[in-house]
């Protein structure tokens, strides 16, 4: 039987963020289907020209989610209990704008928002455009720091490293965002957008285990 040595390697890598990205969420509602749909389609109008304003192409306005749903309140019956109550039908459009890491044009973005009359929720951050640079970066960190821990694990042993058996790696969606929470509210959003301000780095690690052979 094989003698083999397994060691459990956790890459680390810390990015600066060099992307903005701005999710925006609208919400429509009616007792009337139509009327809530022609309402939704007149607010991603609105949001649109706002943002042209601010130099994003109409194209750069990206849909993440949109759903309509049939919306229930619970009122008071005669009997003293609850009923549900139809109270409407309600389209939600969640969408993202993503542009380079630039303040000014964030100030832009952030004014032609605050003054949109569709009044629509947003939530900024900051990450990497290359994502999968970032992703490869991480593994080959782990796989050089599990390569040095069998190498010292084996001097120590006194036995030599063989070949590499197998790789262990269950893949997780990486959390790529910045800590850097930026929040703006309104017209003070105007204000606010111009202060420049250095995001912090994005600091990320990833589990990977190596089996290789001893001798």
């Amino acid at each position: 039987m094989n003698r083999t040595i397994t060691v459990k390697s956790t890459g680390k890598v810390s990015v600066k963020p060099d992307y903005i990205s701005i999710n925006l969420k609208l919400a429509a509602k009616d007792c009337d289907y139509g009327k809530t749909m022609n309402l939704a389609e007149k607010q991603l109008e609105e949001l649109r020209k706002s943002l042209e304003k601010a130099g994003v192409n109409r194209d750069g306005l990206k849909t993440c989610d949109f759903n309509v749903n049939a919306e229930y309140k619970s009122v008071n019956d005669k009997r003293g209990g609850y009923s549900r109550e139809f109270d409407g039908y309600c389209c939600r459009h969640s969408l993202k704008v993503e542009f380079g890491l630039d303040m000014k044009k964030l100030g832009a973005v952030l004014g032609s928002v605050s003054s949109c009359t569709a009044k629509p929720e947003f939530k900024i951050k900051f990450t990497v455009k290359n994502k999968d640079a970032v992703a490869e970066k991480l593994l080959e960190s782990a796989a050089a720091e599990a390569r040095k821990k069998a190498e010292t694990l084996c001097k120590a042993s006194e036995v030599k490293l063989g070949q590499l058996i197998s790789i262990d790696y269950n893949r997780v969606e990486l959390d790529i965002y910045s800590p850097t929470v930026y929040s703006a509210v309104d017209s003070g959003a105007v204000r606010c957008a111009n202060i420049e301000i250095e995001p912090e780095n994005i600091d990320l690690t990833d589990a990977v285990t190596f089996v290789w052979e001893i001798d």
